[in-house]
């Protein structure tokens, strides 16, 4: 099976119904479909061929759905990123990937257009809905053109187009942070996507009667399969751009009587500092869903406090397999701290430092085995040889998570932290190389290094240590402006803090590892 085919199944079998809800405006099955289909019909006209890579950076909305599915109509590969982005990171990304296609709304232009410039392989870039305005380079002396396509310049559209794609074909390129600065490409192949999509919706029994909130961006996995596993089951998606109005979202939780709520902590934290929220104020959601990080026990008691007749989840997942864990519901009140046990049709097990297995009660490296675990990393060998190792079996690679856990004596898992130096927050993952590359760019910069510290709202809060050359040329405002025009929103420092020298090893490298471990440590 294709991803794609989700929407034609639904679109079949419920060709009336509301699949996506943005704002006052709802999309039927039919209609979106129709606007994948053209959308398919216009990539392979501008030379959109099977395996192509498709940039698709816009906000949540129909047309960043159309454009997910229309790729994937046209045998190719999609590509989502957050719209905040920069341009030199596009440009990184664009390059790295070797983009056919770019789509985004006009409003984005002003980062995509300089990004496109630098990125020889992009040959066309749809703005806006359709029909739409066709961004062609030019053969002759390379600069940017804009022709508009009418819809006689389409062929009609007569339902899938047929590109003899299969399911072991890369469906889409996720790019997540990586430990030296560069965002990673992970691959997953439609059966990886169909694999993980089937086994999420079996646990949290999604049906078609489900209406799902989804207030987290397409661009990170845990909002994107929101969309694919409902389109899969043909239930109804709620689009909200963010979750920065709570009561705007709780409001539309009642007037649409949503049934599914996902949550990553930073969200949770925010609910729970609502006072106007009462407990069982929302009789018709049947389950909310929690990862990224595990909720505190606390935080848990008051969400089933107020939410007394929705079910729970925590789990964890990581790009690279998108979901690998979850607590069964009825071991919440026991488990609290837990991320759970497999989910189904998926292994997961501890290891040592030197890949031995270790038995129940044990800490050690989460490893994952399934049908979900990436492909690898897109041409990069050398990430890709560490992360994915042999398994079980002579002909099987499984995922080295990079996370440490402890299993209690059931096997129940409990994150203990990174292994490298990533840090999460918001629900994402940021890059401290990423960070610190950025801050070096500042004149007046002499030293930096960033690490995480445990905040009650983001999980942790990027901070940033300068060493500057001199005292008092940069205050933190500056620093933070700075940040905020190279970096997407979620990794810009929220801490500022001027030292007068970083711990350093003999080799003279900054100890990151050591001011990290002391932030953690002072946390407790």
């Amino acid at each position: 099976m294709r991803v794609e085919s989700f929407l034609s199944n639904s679109a079949h079998r419920y060709p009336d119904k509301s699949a996506l809800v943005v704002g006052k405006y709802r999309t039927s099955y039919a209609e979106l479909e129709r606007l994948a289909d053209r959308l398919a019909a216009i990539l392979m006209q501008a030379g959109v061929h099977r395996g192509d890579r498709v940039v698709i950076m816009a906000d949540s909305s129909v047309l960043t759905v159309a454009a997910i599915f229309g790729t994937l109509k046209a045998g190719a590969v999609f590509s989502p990123i957050n719209p905040s982005i920069k341009v030199d990171k596009l440009t990184y990304i664009l390059n790295n990937c070797r983009a056919k296609a770019v789509i985004t709304p006009a409003n984005l232009l002003s980062v995509v257009a300089p990004a496109v410039d630098q990125a020889p392989s992009v040959a066309v870039n749809l703005i806006d809905d359709l029909p739409a305005v066709l961004g062609v380079r030019s053969e002759r002396n390379g600069q940017w053109s804009m022709q508009r396509l009418t819809t006689q310049h389409l062929a009609p559209s007569t339902g899938a187009v047929p590109h003899g794609g299969i399911d072991v074909d890369l469906a889409m390129l996720i790019y997540t942070s990586g430990s030296t600065g560069f965002p990673k490409g992970v691959m997953m192949t439609h059966q990886n996507v169909v694999t993980a999509s089937t086994s999420i919706t079996t646990y949290l029994e999604n049906t078609s009667n489900d209406i799902i909130l989804n207030a987290l961006p397409l661009s990170f996995d845990y909002g994107l399969y929101q969309v694919l596993m409902a389109v899969q089951l043909g239930a109804t998606v709620i689009l909200e751009k963010s979750f920065a109005y709570p009561a705007a979202v709780l409001q539309k939780l009642r007037q649409e009587r949503a049934t599914g709520f996902p949550l990553v902590p930073t969200m949770a934290a925010l609910l729970l500092r609502m006072k106007e929220l009462e407990p069982g104020s929302l009789p018709h959601l049947r389950y909310i869903t929690n990862t990224a990080a595990a909720l505190p026990p606390a935080h848990i008691a008051r969400l089933q406090q107020l939410f007394p007749t929705t079910t729970m989840y925590s789990m964890y997942g990581l790009t690279e397999c998108k979901r690998c864990t979850y607590l069964p519901p009825a071991q919440l009140a026991d488990r609290p701290g837990s991320v759970g046990i497999a989910i189904p049709n998926t292994e997961v097990y501890l290891v040592d430092d030197q890949g031995q297995r270790l038995p129940a009660g044990a800490t050690g490296e989460l490893v994952i085995r399934g049908g979900h675990v990436m492909q690898g990393y897109w041409e990069d060998p050398e990430a890709t040889n560490r992360a994915l190792r042999p398994g079980p079996n002579p002909w099987e690679k499984v995922l080295y998570s990079g996370d440490l856990f402890r299993s209690d004596a059931e096997g129940y898992l409990y994150f203990i932290g990174r292994k490298d130096d990533i840090i999460k927050t918001r629900g994402e993952k940021v890059s401290p190389k990423e960070v610190e590359n950025v801050l070096y760019a500042l004149p007046g910069v002499r030293e930096a290094a960033v690490i995480g510290v445990p905040d009650p709202i983001l999980g942790m809060a990027i901070k940033a240590m300068i060493v500057l050359i001199e005292p008092g040329v940069l205050t933190e405002r500056e620093i933070i402006t700075h940040c905020a025009r190279h970096l997407e929103d979620f990794m810009v420092p929220k801490i500022v803090s001027f030292c007068w020298e970083l711990p350093k090893t003999d080799s003279g490298k900054i100890r990151r590892s050591q001011l990290q471990a002391e932030a953690l440590g002072a946390s407790l």
